[in-house]
Parts: C-alpha cells; sequence; structure tokens
C-alpha cells in the first residue's frame, strides 16, 4: 500500500500516468493498477481521468497532502537509520514572499544544491501565505507577526523598511522634514500594506502613523520601486528592494531622522517528529545564511 501511496504521488507531479511510469520504471498498466489498488483500499475516487487529461477530485486533493506528510515521515525514518554521513536525498518543497525570495532564498538554494546534488528543491514565490499542511510545503518564510497557529516558527532575520523617491521628484517637489509633509504628496501605495493608506513612523514621543493618498496603487513592490525610479512619487518599500537604487543613486531616502517600521522574518515548518535530514540542513543553510539582521 506504501508503494501505490507512493505512486499516487509520482502520477500528481509528473501530471500522467505515463510520465509516472517513465519516472518509476514501471509500466503505465502497472501504475493503473496500483491507483486503482489504492481506490478501492480507501473507498475513495482519487484522480478523473480520460483520454486527454487527468484531475484530483475533491477526495484526492485532500488526500494529497497527507500522502505527502506519510512519505516524508517514512523518509525520515530511514534517513535516522542510515546515519549522518549519508548523502542528502529527495524533494523539499518551500514558500517564501518574492523579494527575499529572489533576492536571498534562491542564491542559498543554489549554493545548498551544489553541495547536497542529491536533493530536488521546489521554491514557490507569491506573497501569500499558503497552507502549508493543506498545499503540501516542507516550510516557509514568512515576513511579519504570526498569528496563532501550531506551526514550528524560528525567527531567522528582521525586515527593514525605507521612504524614498528619485532625485527628480525630490527636485520638483522638495524633500519632506517630517512625516506630515507626506499628507500632501503623491505616494506610491502599497496594496499589500494593512492598513494601505497609513505609514508608520517612530519619532521623539513614540509612534505615529501618517495617512497618504495617490493615483498609483501597486501590489508588487518590484513594481513599486520600478515607477519610483521614474518619479513617479514617494515609496515607502523594503531596505531588500531598493538598496542597490539608493546606494547607484536612483533613489534617495527621505527622512532619515525618523525611523520606519521593521517586521520579523521567520521560518515556519509543520509540527512533525520527524523533520527529513535533508530539510533541517537546508533551514539550516537559509537560516545562517539569509543575512537580514
Amino acid at each position: 500500500m506504501f508503494a501505490n501511496i507512493e505512486t499516487f504521488i509520482a502520477v500528481i507531479e509528473a501530471g500522467s500516468f505515463a510520465g509516472a511510469a517513465r519516472r518509476l520504471g514501471l509500466s503505465p498498466a502497472l501504475v493503473g493498477r496500483r491507483i486503482q489498488a489504492l481506490e478501492e483500499h480507501y473507498g475513495l475516487k482519487l484522480i478523473e481521468r480520460t483520454t486527454r487529461s487527468q484531475r484530483l477530485t475533491a477526495d484526492g486533493e485532500a488526500f494529497l497532502p497527507r500522502a505527502e506528510q506519510l512519505v516524508a515521515a517514512a523518509e525520515a525514518l530511514e534517513e535516522t537509520t542510515r546515519g549522518e554521513r549519508a548523502a542528502l536525498e529527495g524533494r523539499i518543497r518551500i514558500s517564501g514572499p518574492l523579494t527575499i525570495g529572489i533576492r536571498r532564498v534562491a542564491p542559498l538554494i543554489a549554493g545548498f544544491r551544489r553541495d547536497h546534488p542529491g536533493v530536488t528543491v521546489e521554491l514557490s514565490l507569491a506573497d501569500r501565505r499558503v497552507d502549508l499542511i493543506a498545499e503540501g510545503f516542507d516550510f516557509a518564510i514568512r515576513v511579519g507577526e504570526l498569528p496563532p497557529s501550531s506551526l514550528i516558527a524560528r525567527r531567522i532575520g528582521t525586515y527593514r523598511f525605507a521612504v524614498v523617491a528619485s532625485p527628480d521628484w525630490v527636485t520638483r517637489h522638495g524633500a519632506p522634514v517630517h512625516p506630515e509633509d507626506l499628507q500632501s504628496a503623491d505616494c506610491l501605495i502599497n496594496l499589500n500594506m494593512r492598513p494601505r493608506n497609513a505609514w508608520p513612523f517612530e519619532g521623539p514621543e513614540g509612534r505615529i502613523e501618517v495617512s497618504v493618498s495617490g493615483g498609483l496603487q501597486i501590489d508588487n513592490g518590484e513594481a513599486q520601486r520600478a515607477v519610483a525610479v521614474k518619479g513617479a512619487g514617494v515609496a515607502y518599500l523594503p531596505v531588500e528592494e531598493v538598496g542597490a537604487d539608493l546606494a547607484a543613486g536612483r533613489l534617495v531616502k527621505l527622512l532619515p531622522d525618523w525611523p520606519t517600521m521593521t517586521m520579523p522574518v521567520y521560518l515556519v515548518h509543520p509540527t512533525r517528529r520527524l523533520v527529513p535530514a535533508r530539510v533541517s540542513a537546508l533551514m539550516d543553510a537559509i537560516a545562517g545564511g539569509l543575512g537580514l539582521r
């Protein structure tokens, strides 16, 4: 039955029975019999199959992440019996936000795979919080305070923000000397911020929030950075996003005496007693190399 479960996962990953058969070194007919035996054993229809396509049923969607957890737990148990000298092997699925994922995590993964070529890494980048268990991820990098959950969280860095504009914009409109000056400026609204129209600062008397407005509202940091460089307005963006532009003079930092918000960066993973060695090794590599202190 365990072999049938592994075959089911291979079918979903390969996108077809034939693809799974090639991956597993089996005949397509045997793959079909294994899936049939799995469905009969659990009394569920897992895959709807036609001559041209296949798709998971609702039961299959619910079954897949649990099947992946079972295989991961078995692999972790296998690794504990092989000893620390065994080469790392297997698949790791990671979720992360776009900016950190592109600029920080992807290069770390490239280095990790050079050292461990037997590991396959799937990196999914999106500015949303995935359901690790339901979507079958081994771990995720998340920015911001975490809501209560059963996930294990490990703080691995700090995300810092800056208020920036292009030199051309400053020449045309002047540099603000107080956060409240931004109330009359054309600001680039970040649709991912909550609330999107209130920019926080730390002042001599504590935290203040300034109401801002603008005619350009964007839900992607890279796009905000690009239009800010073109002089479209003032942006409130992560230093990670605009650091190269500040160094090159394409953007300038505004209100340098007014600290902006910071956000914690966490590595989170499901509560499993057995974490596969390959997953633990990659989490350690990312936590140690992220460089967001």
